[in-house]
């Protein structure tokens, strides 16, 4: 730290108790001065021939109490003032970065000028601040903390525009023009061990991070912070990645509880101007500031009950960085009073934001996913947005007062991202059935629309056909398209697939356009049993065996034939039955496409197709 040491003689001030100062000398003292509750008992040569406003006071005084002055609105108190009457006694005075403000703005305010006195002490603090402090990164630093409580002196004198403009010039400075002393210990371990490759034998860095200047500038008030970052930004040397971290190590080290959540018993007025100053200081450029980052300035934002502009200021950069965030980040508490755990509406609105963004922005906008999803085309977001919804619909689902209606909405606003994968759904909408067990059974066929079958993996199948809480149709479904995938993989084409499996694919030939809709809605909606299950698996074994044994087109014939008549089982009479009934109801079955099998089968299957009123159990 600099300092400067003025005068040559002895401090001869002295304390008689606790507020009063008097000067240990010879001469009685002729002259009172109380600044605040302290008294000092002075000798007025030595301070009028410095101070030009004493002198005032003195020629302007004629009453009997002459010898007494009150001075109660000096910058920096008794302190400073007695820094300035040692002065003019020729007092040996240290002035340094925590005290030479305050003498400053006192020395002003007592007209300390040279016009007063040659050498007077405004010049020596002047020349003293010019010529090192404002060249010192940390006691630019310091001193600009003790402008604060010397306002408005500190800023008329423009103080604080020249600790600003220092430490804004040094923060922007090349990085291999830092000789001075910083603080940077985010990265301290390697190089504490001598391990690091930016240290030399020497035992000095090689190299000095872009960042080393943000964890100093956290020992500021945020007021002051505000002004730092703003003037380091207007110089505009210092890239937006950077000035993200400083704020993200500001927030943490200022804002109690930050990275795991808000401390609920904290000054809500003090840190609610420190969230909204932060989201104002933003960087406007995208992608630099991490979405975990913003995800938990909203969190703090919600808390604290922040200014709604803030709040969908963040709302909206969040959106347009969706496809960063984890599951972790979008968890946030609903506010107090609400039935469920999260709050679900914000999530809803941010992802309704991303499909406003990537509709208004260019097909690959991939900037900031990195290499995180280097296997993806275009549109990797969505599909980062897409599976990142799936983990937050599967763990909110574990919530027992979650409505349905929110997970559907949620589920239907990503419904036209295209994702390989519907595993993550699957998962959510099973782990939501399981801990809702008493949902209606057209609130299960409406959650598990969400789904699509054929973009289930054979591990989630196996999974799902064996799932007593899936509506029966959904079953079938997994069932039927996990036989379409085996032949069609076996044969290499769906064109060669029994007729009777090929009616069951979308966009395929449709059944007959008879249909024998013996079956109800509430036998394909309702759950099916163990019993079902087994027979719908024992069917598609059948046809897996007689489609793995087909190698020409004789073959494949004979396959039709027994799919036809294995068809003639309960199961099946479901399944045809309820699909052609659907399809004709549609505008869907084009009578062209009759066949003489799908005729027998459809035969078969009224005469088997028991009551409507009854569940089916199948051995």
């Amino acid at each position: 730290m600099k300092f400067m040491k003025l005068g040559s003689k002895p401090d001869s001030f002295q304390t008689d108790g606790g507020y009063i100062r008097f000067v240990a000398s010879e001469l009685a003292t002729d002259m009172v001065v109380n600044v605040g509750d302290v008294k000092f008992y002075l000798h007025k040569f030595p301070l009028l021939s410095k101070s030009a406003r004493l002198q005032k006071l003195v020629a302007a005084t004629n009453d009997a109490n002459g010898d007494e002055f009150h001075i109660q609105d000096i910058p920096g108190g008794p302190a400073a003032f007695e820094v300035c009457a040692k002065f003019c006694y020729g007092m040996t005075v240290t002035l340094n970065a925590y005290n030479v403000v305050a003498a400053r703005c006192a020395a002003e305010y007592l007209e300390m000028y040279e016009t007063a006195g040659k050498g007077n002490l405004i010049y020596k603090i002047d020349v003293f601040l010019n010529s090192s402090i404002f060249r010192s990164w940390k006691d630019s630093i310091i001193v600009l903390q003790t402008t604060k409580s010397l306002l408005p002196w500190s800023e008329e004198l423009k103080v604080v525009s020249h600790c600003l403009d220092s430490i804004a010039s040094k923060a922007s400075i090349d990085t291999s023009k830092v000789e001075w002393s910083y603080t940077y210990n985010r990265k301290k371990i390697a190089s504490e061990n001598g391990n690091s490759p930016q240290w030399n034998d020497a035992r000095k860095p090689q190299m000095v991070p872009k960042d080393w200047w943000v964890e100093d500038l956290c020992e500021l008030p945020i007021d002051l912070y505000k002004h730092v970052i703003a003037t380091i930004k207007t110089k505009g040397r210092v890239s937006g990645d950077v000035i993200g971290e400083a704020l993200n190590a500001y927030t943490l080290r200022r804002l109690p509880g930050f990275s795991k959540g808000v401390n609920q018993n904290i000054d809500f007025v003090k840190y609610r101007s420190l969230v909204e100053t932060i989201v104002w200081l933003l960087p406007t450029e995208k992608g630099v500031v991490s979405c975990s980052f913003l995800l938990r300035l909203l969190r703090a934002a919600i808390f604290l009950d922040c200014g709604e502009t803030e709040r969908n200021e963040l709302m909206r950069r969040i959106a347009q960085q969706l496809p960063e965030a984890t599951m972790n980040d979008l968890l946030i508490r609903a506010p107090p009073g609400e039935a469920t755990v999260f709050d679900v509406d914000i999530v809803q609105n941010l992802v309704e934001g991303f499909v406003t963004h990537s509709s208004q922005t260019e097909p690959v906008d991939n900037e900031f996913l990195g290499s995180r999803s280097p296997k993806f085309g275009p549109d990797a977001s969505k599909v980062l947005v897409a599976k990142l919804i799936d983990c937050y619909l599967a763990e909110i689902a574990q919530d027992p007062n979650f409505p349905l209606s929110k997970f559907v909405n949620l589920g239907e606003t990503i419904a036209s991202f295209s994702r390989p994968s519907h595993d993550g759904l699957y998962r959510a909408i099973d782990m939501y059935l399981k801990e809702h067990p008493g949902i209606s059974k057209s609130e299960r066929k409406r959650i598990c629309k969400l789904m699509d079958c054929r973009k289930l993996s054979a591990e989630a199948c196996m999974h799902a056909v064996q799932n007593e809480r899936l509506p029966l149709r959904v079953v079938v479904q997994v069932l039927f398209f996990e036989q379409v995938r085996a032949t069609a993989s076996a044969e290499n084409s769906t064109s060669d697939l029994p007729g009777s499996i090929r009616a069951l694919l979308p966009g395929g030939s449709h059944g007959s356009s008879r249909s024998t809709t013996t079956n109800t809605e509430e036998d394909w909606d309702s759950v099916p049993t163990a019993d079902d299950i087994k027979a719908l698996k024992g069917e598609l074994a059948t046809l897996r065996l007689g489609s793995n044994d087909s190698g020409n087109e004789a073959a494949k014939s004979e396959v039709e034939k027994v799919a036809a008549s294995r068809m003639k089982g309960l199961v099946m009479s479901k399944i045809f039955s309820k699909l052609w009934s659907s399809k004709e109801r549609h505008g869907e079955i084009s009578s062209s496409d009759t066949s003489d099998s799908h005729g027998s089968v459809n035969a078969e299957e009224t005469k088997s197709t028991p009551s409507r009123s009854r569940r089916h159990s199948l051995s």
